[in-house]
């Protein structure tokens, strides 16, 4: 018999080495409870996918630095004024192909215009076109894709040929057909023309995400207990499914900026006198031996707000794949 008073607090606790020890009772406790996966205090809240991401985002430089090129862009896109007081429709033909100077540091074009104030100005057209147009395909892809994934049946299989279609026609070649009909010159037929050939990608991610979401026995409980279809499509499914296809039009975001340029370059996007790069990039395209200037600035300002939403796709798809971590 132990001669040892009894202490209530205090507890015996296994080695695992077949024999004991001695512990307090909050030391007990903490041992009975694995650690958690970081090796913190298993009782801290877990964190969700979105907490995840949003923790591993503001540690990668690399989103860091594309999330502030876009800010920038997206500053001068609202206020222009604020880095230029040039109009970008003024020219002087005298000035014709100069190089920098003073006040002008990008020089002048083929027409005498301030090729930087056009460069600042073809930033609001750029970036624009290309948000509209993300928004409207990720929301029409989303809308499609989530209710033939979930519902199935004969509609997802109409609307899954039909995706076919719309995926056999060329981008480029489409463009020149549809747009070379329309007179209107603002963006918003470009932004529809993007809307109606981009839709189908979304629309796969989206079908595939809930067709997958559906599945999970948080789902099919839900289901059991009674819950009306689009409870389960708001509060259970659209939460989980909603990530692949933010990364994908993220991603896609920088392609359709590009593609705006694109048709603007060909003479069927945005005409003169709006301003845009690709608009720009075909007036100076004739004399880039003599004015090579007026070629490289907006050629190079297109080709960073590519690079940006690009690369802060990627950042965004590597935090939110739990499989990339």
């Amino acid at each position: 018999m132990s001669d040892q008073p009894h202490e209530p607090e205090r507890a015996i606790a296994g080695t695992g080495m077949g024999g004991t020890m001695d512990l307090g009772a909050s030391e007990a406790a903490t041992l009975e409870q694995p650690p958690g996966p970081d090796g913190g205090d298993p009782r801290d809240k877990p964190r969700s996918l979105w907490s995840d991401a949003w923790h591993d985002l503001r540690r990668n430089p690399v989103f860091l630095v594309s999330a502030l090129v876009i800010l920038f862009l997206v500053v001068i896109s609202l206020w222009p004024s604020l880095i230029t007081s040039g109009s970008p429709l003024t020219c002087d033909l005298a000035r014709a192909q100069e190089g920098s100077q003073a006040g002008h540091p990008f020089g002048f074009n083929g027409q005498g215009c301030d090729v930087y104030t056009r460069t600042v100005y073809g930033a609001r057209t750029s970036v624009a076109a290309g948000v509209l147009a993300t928004l409207g395909v990720a929301v029409l892809g989303s809308v499609l894709g989530g209710l033939a994934g979930f519902f199935g049946g004969a509609g997802d299989a109409v609307l899954s040929r039909i995706t076919d279609v719309f995926f056999a026609i060329p981008v480029v070649l489409g463009g020149l057909v549809l747009l070379s009909v329309i007179t209107s010159n603002t963006v918003w037929p470009v932004i529809g023309f993007i809307v109606l050939l981009g839709w189908p990608q979304i629309s796969r991610i989206a079908r595939g995400a809930v067709i997958t979401a559906k599945q999970n026995d948080y789902v099919q409980a839900a289901r059991a207990l009674g819950a009306s279809n689009s409870r389960l499509l708001l509060r259970h499914i659209t939460p989980n499914a909603v990530a692949p296809v933010i990364v994908v039009a993220t991603i896609a975001l920088g392609t359709y900026i590009s593609l705006e340029a694109t048709l603007s370059f060909l003479g069927v996007g945005l005409k003169p006198p709006s301003v845009s790069w690709g608009i720009d990039i075909s007036a100076a395209a004739p004399y880039v031996r003599n004015a090579p200037h007026a070629l490289l600035w907006p050629s190079g300002a297109l080709a960073v707000t590519v690079l940006a939403f690009i690369m802060l796709g990627d950042a965004v798809r590597d935090a939110l794949d739990p499989k990339l971590r």
